[in-house]
């Protein structure tokens, strides 16, 4: 189980209007990314939500430029964490509301005592980095971190390929660097750094999703869920419109995504976007997918009631 959390170095604002703050810069072997908030109201926001440097974020980063929170009634701040180890301090400090997270890193929350609820799915996209000179055959070393969507979507996409060799390593820089030397065979990132690795002379290869749903998943405290129930749900109808957006033009998510996460320009043709759609919980089909590869990771069943931990927030 993973051990208690140090206090939160206190994420940093970068508020749009006006618009100051630090710059994000990607390269093969270095990911810096300032946490990035939008603007708030006087009296401060009425959720306050984390995002990942991720293709998921398009449609939350739209919503707020197309002014869909203020529609829906809601003041909304978003912050965008470099790693997901600051995004857990802030969750589980309450410095947010709620974030972006993964099924993986849900349950092992869950089961060590952290009360959370999931109100919706996310669609993120996760190729594999390829080494130069990679010699085609049946085994491959991959990069991946232990716990996390990294470690499922290697055995989903890769097993029936490959006999694999998991190097775990949790830093992402660690990560392109290991790839980039030839340490390592592959190496399992999230676009749009995936697609930054690509820039640099990698490989990279995405592969089909086959399933309705994606690992991604976005959380709120119990608390919050309790209290703000009905700004979870304006959030979710905002988030909807930039969807609804996005999927009559898919520019709009490459472009808000190296506007707001302050890419380098050349990544917005090469990143592998997903099928964004609707906010919408996970079956429980898809969830008892999940957690039977959870249980063989941690080698014991994940006995969670579903029911409790799902939160359909228009309800």
């Amino acid at each position: 189980m993973p051990a208690a959390l140090p206090a939160p170095r206190g994420p940093r604002s970068i508020r749009s209007k006006p618009r100051s703050g630090r710059s994000f810069r990607l390269s093969a072997a270095l990911f810096l990314l300032a946490p990035a908030a939008l603007p708030l109201s006087a009296a401060g926001p009425e959720l306050r939500v984390g995002l990942m440097p991720a293709v998921d974020s398009a449609p939350a980063l739209l919503a707020e430029k197309r002014g869909y929170f203020a529609r829906e009634g809601v003041s909304v701040e978003l912050v965008v964490f470099p790693n997901a180890t600051e995004r857990q301090v802030a969750l589980q400090s309450g410095a947010v509301d709620g974030s972006m997270s993964d099924l993986v890193a849900f349950v092992y929350n869950v089961q060590g005592g952290f009360d959370l609820r999931i109100t919706s799915s996310t669609d993120g996209s996760f190729p594999f980095l390829v080494r130069p000179g990679f010699p085609e055959g049946r085994k491959a070393s991959v990069a991946m971190m232990e716990v996390s969507v990294s470690n499922y979507l290697a055995d989903a996409w890769l097993a029936g390929r490959y006999e694999i060799e998991k190097v775990f390593i949790t830093d992402i820089p660690a990560r392109l660097e290991m790839i980039k030397r030839g340490k390592v065979d592959m190496a399992c990132l999230p676009e749009p750094i995936a697609s930054m690795g690509q820039l640099a002379g990698l490989e990279k290869r995405v592969f089909e999703n086959k399933d309705d749903f994606y690992p991604d998943v976005m959380v709120f405290t119990a608390r919050a869920a309790g209290a703000k129930r009905e700004a979870i749900a304006a959030f979710n109808r905002a988030v909807d419109r930039a969807v609804a957006d996005i999927r009559a033009d898919p520019a709009l998510a490459r472009d808000i995504l190296v506007e707001r996460l302050r890419l380098d320009p050349r990544v917005r043709d090469l990143m592998a976007l997903p099928e964004y759609r609707p906010t919408r919980l996970p079956s429980r089909g898809y969830l008892d997918k999940v957690s039977a590869w959870i249980e063989g990771l941690q080698g014991k069943p994940v006995t969670l009631d579903w029911g409790r931990y799902l939160l359909d927030a228009s309800r």
